[in-house]
């Protein structure tokens, strides 16, 4: 056996698993969330990973090279386009589910299915919507042992303060009078 094998009592392991039953969704983790066509449950099961909430909560804090998080929303609803410094992979783990990237006019897009896989580059502007017929949960994870933040369309951002939401100066949000 090699010698840098680690042994782990169970209560350690205990604070690396997030049991689904356990999870609450964080329907405001991001500046886009208030618009209706962006509603979703975002549950951050490993590491905070990339929100604009700073009481969002986090299953597994211990964080390792990536963050992961479960992706909840009715037909038609998403994550407006935006992009991440770092790889974003997407899973879907039910329903249908269009990832696509590149502003309007030079849009494209791809189908997945359950456990079909995309990972979108740095810096690329990408959004996804569920394209299905009934509600469907995706897995969304991000690179980097880092939290990172979120770069937006400025008609995003004019979007969310015209409903009273806004981010502060560190990139979280907060509560605005509505334009």
């Amino acid at each position: 056996m090699s010698d840098d094998i680690k042994i782990l009592s169970r209560d350690d392991m205990m604070k690396r698993v997030a049991l689904w039953k356990d999870q609450k969704p964080n329907p405001q983790m991001f500046v886009d969330t208030r618009l209706p066509e962006y509603e979703r449950d975002l549950y951050s099961i490993i590491g905070e990973g990339v929100s604009e909430d700073p009481d969002n909560p986090v299953a597994i804090t211990d964080v390792e090279g990536f963050h992961m998080a479960y992706i909840g929303c009715e037909p038609g609803k998403g994550a407006s386009l935006h992009s991440h410094p770092t790889v974003e992979v997407f899973i879907p783990l039910t329903g249908v589910w269009s990832i696509y990237w590149n502003e309007v006019d030079t849009r494209e897009e791809v189908i997945l299915g359950p456990m079909d896989c995309v990972s979108v580059p740095p810096k690329v502007m990408r959004g996804f919507y569920n394209a299905g017929n009934e509600h469907a949960l995706m897995i969304g994870i991000v690179g980097g042992t880092e939290a990172t933040r979120v770069d937006w369309p400025e008609e995003i951002l004019d979007r969310a303060r015209a409903t009273g939401l806004k981010l502060d100066v560190d990139g979280n949000i907060i509560q605005a009078a509505a334009d």
